[in-house]
């Protein structure tokens, strides 16, 4: 059975179960620990209403210690196992690693917010976060896919069915900051028959003053109220590129890439990885925004080991 206790005497293990080492997994978990008493006072019962017994009655929990639920979360989004074999690992029922699963990811959430890791949810209120440390700063946007099982209803089979991956997805747009790839934006999840720039115009984002925006073909029209956007520019029909339009297109695509190096980091996660097979309709976005604030909690922790 998988325990916090065993497994955190073993470095390599644990990063390729969690996703995150022992100094990022210490620093979630008192964050987490909050969250968890602000969502499950423990003088309330699970719908909310005043305790009449003292908690603690019963055959105690393997999953007590507030460790071992961390971990728990961890596995699963980092692994994304059927929940059998969760269930196996932990040593708990199916049904039992169902409700657990929904139970803790709304206070992992919270906990990345606490933390300062959680990506955006609203783009109106952008603008009120740095776009870079010390003033106005590079960002890129770009739109993200993810494979999920082909839905039975013929109407969302349309709605999720993606021209452009040859399957149904779910899709995000997302905007991180060049500097050191956090993300500092999510979209809400859309079918993957929306595209990229409709995507964003439904977002509604609001820039920091000074902004230079990076963007990609998928958002060509799309020019929002910042300093300056770059794109790179298109081969005309019939004629080709000059020399310094070749030039200036590989160095935004130098640039460019670092979304790319985002996006991989957010996809550690295998839940947003792997073909996404949940029935629970909010959970795919869920499972989202936890892998980017986890994603941006390893960025946090990288740039303070490269200050040291």
């Amino acid at each position: 059975m998988v325990t916090y206790s065993t497994l955190s005497t073993q470095a390599g293990p644990f990063l390729a179960m969690t996703g995150l080492t022992l100094a990022e997994f210490r620093e979630l978990l008192p964050a987490f620990e909050a969250a968890y008493e602000r969502a499950y006072p423990a003088d309330r019962t699970a719908d909310g209403r005043a305790r009449q017994r003292w908690p603690g009655a019963g055959r105690p929990s393997v999953l007590a210690r507030a460790e071992d639920k961390v971990l728990f979360v961890l596995v699963y989004l980092k692994t994304y196992p059927l929940q059998v074999v969760l269930g196996q690992l932990f040593g708990i029922s199916t049904s039992q690693a169902n409700y657990w699963l929904h139970h803790l990811l709304p206070v992992l959430r919270a906990a990345l917010d606490e933390l300062g890791v959680a990506p955006e949810r609203d783009g109106a209120r952008l603008a009120r976060r740095p776009a870079g440390a010390g003033g106005p700063g590079v960002v890129i946007i770009d739109g993200t896919e993810r494979r999920r099982q082909r839905p039975k209803d013929a109407g969302r089979q349309a709605r999720h069915y993606s021209g452009k991956k040859k399957a149904h997805t779910d899709k995000n747009v997302v905007l991180t900051r060049a500097a050191d790839d956090r993300v500092l934006f999510l979209s809400g999840t859309y079918a993957g028959a929306t595209n990229d720039k409709r995507s964003a115009d439904e977002e509604h984002l609001r820039y920091p003053p000074g902004t230079t925006l990076y963007k990609d073909a998928g958002f060509q029209g799309y020019e929002p109220a910042v300093q300056q956007t770059c794109q790179a520019k298109k081969k005309p029909r019939g004629r080709e590129l000059t020399g310094a339009e070749k030039r200036a297109n590989r160095r935004l695509a130098k640039l460019r890439v670092r979304v790319e190096h985002a996006i991989a980091g957010v996809k550690r996660s295998r839940i947003v990885k792997d073909v996404f097979r949940n029935k629970t309709p909010e959970l795919s976005d869920e499972s989202m925004e936890a892998a980017c604030g986890l994603h941006n909690l390893r960025v946090k922790h990288r740039r303070r080991r490269r200050k040291s």
